[in-house]
């Protein structure tokens, strides 16, 4: 699977992304909207952590999509 398949299905992708990022509010999802930079980015803010940390956290639940 590429990024492109999460963005065009990212209405139902979103619970999915609830499960593992609880912190990340509605308004979030919607501002995501499932680009992977914004994503990311909304970790960081959220979660607090590095760059990296978000980056590698994403590839690792993207790598686990079925």
């Amino acid at each position: 699977m590429d990024w492109n398949r999460v963005e065009g299905n990212w209405k139902q992708l979103k619970g999915k992304v609830r499960e593992r990022w609880g912190k990340l509010t509605d308004d979030d999802l919607q501002i995501i909207d499932g680009r992977r930079q914004q994503l990311e980015g909304k970790i960081q803010e959220r979660y607090g952590v590095a760059k990296d940390q978000a980056k590698k956290d994403v590839e690792d639940w993207f790598s686990r999509l079925p």
